[in-house]
């Protein structure tokens, strides 16, 4: 309605967001699944996962890796102890 008549555009309330519970399930298990990979948001020594031979796309600072216990987006400088070294061509 216009101004005019009364309801405006701009009162509606929105709430804020909230998480959901699939959102705490998958926080949890993503949480498990970190632990056990030993996963970190940084590197170990001079490994990371942008030089591991699972991190699907290297020229990305976000990939998909592929490790069988893993299979999760993860960073490029992250680390898990499942990294291994790129095999020279």
């Amino acid at each position: 309605m216009s101004e005019s008549g009364g309801e405006n555009l701009y009162d509606e309330v929105i709430s804020a967001p909230e998480p959901q519970q699939i959102d705490e399930e998958l926080s949890t298990k993503l949480g498990l699944l970190a632990e056990d990979a030993i996963l970190r948001g940084r590197p170990y020594q001079s490994e990371d996962c942008h030089t591991c031979v699972y991190y699907l796309d290297t020229d990305k600072d976000v990939s998909y890796c592929w490790h069988p216990k893993l299979r999760i987006l993860v960073g490029a400088e992250w680390w898990c102890q499942w990294w291994e070294e790129i095999p020279a061509e």
